[in-house]
């Protein structure tokens, strides 16, 4: 089923996100919605706070973005209870955009490098160290998880330019092609 995005303004973007165990009631059934519903929104990941659910929970598919980002090549994967452990030093500047921020694309400085500990769909323990630009998008949907969008990286000045395009976010004053939730 394809669920609606929710969009900035809406509260269950700004909360941290719970952890769930092997336990939690239609687990599979909300991992499938959530990739019919990124696909629908064509997006490249999608965290469960998203589509309203305070869960910390991501499914990622990067391989769209394969033939720019060679390290995102087969990156299809479900991530439960993600945790960042380590941050690269070196970072750099990359342009994001966000299917609770549509119509937004800013540059965003993020570390190129970092190592990710998380529970896949069988709940199995993984640990992973990702450059370049899947270190990127991992990086973004853990945000959500966080409480955190994008747009909390830019600059005072960046945020003010931005002070329009967000309140008509939040307004649902925006042309999409897939459904949205506003608060």
């Amino acid at each position: 089923m394809i669920l609606p995005v929710v969009v900035y303004g809406h509260p269950v973007l700004r909360k941290v996100a719970e952890e769930i165990d092997e336990d939690y009631k239609g687990l599979k059934e909300l991992i499938d919605n959530m990739w019919q519903t990124m696909y629908k929104s064509d997006g490249v990941g999608l965290a469960a706070p998203q589509i309203g659910e305070s869960i910390r929970l991501i499914v990622i598919d990067a391989d769209v973005l394969a033939e720019d980002f060679p390290e995102c090549k087969g990156w299809k994967k479900v991530l439960i209870n993600p945790i960042i452990t380590e941050f690269g030093e070196e970072e750099c500047n990359e342009s994001e955009g966000c299917l609770s921020l549509p119509g937004i694309r800013e540059d965003v400085k993020r570390p190129t490098k970092i190592k990710v500990e998380y529970e896949d769909e069988n709940f199995e323990l993984v640990v992973e160290e990702l450059d370049g630009f899947i270190a990127r998008v991992v990086q973004h949907e853990y945000d959500h998880l966080e409480g955190k969008l994008f747009v909390d990286h830019l600059s005072p000045l960046k945020k003010r330019f931005l002070k329009g395009k967000l309140a008509a976010i939040t307004k649902g004053k925006v042309s999409v092609s897939y459904k949205i939730k506003t608060a």
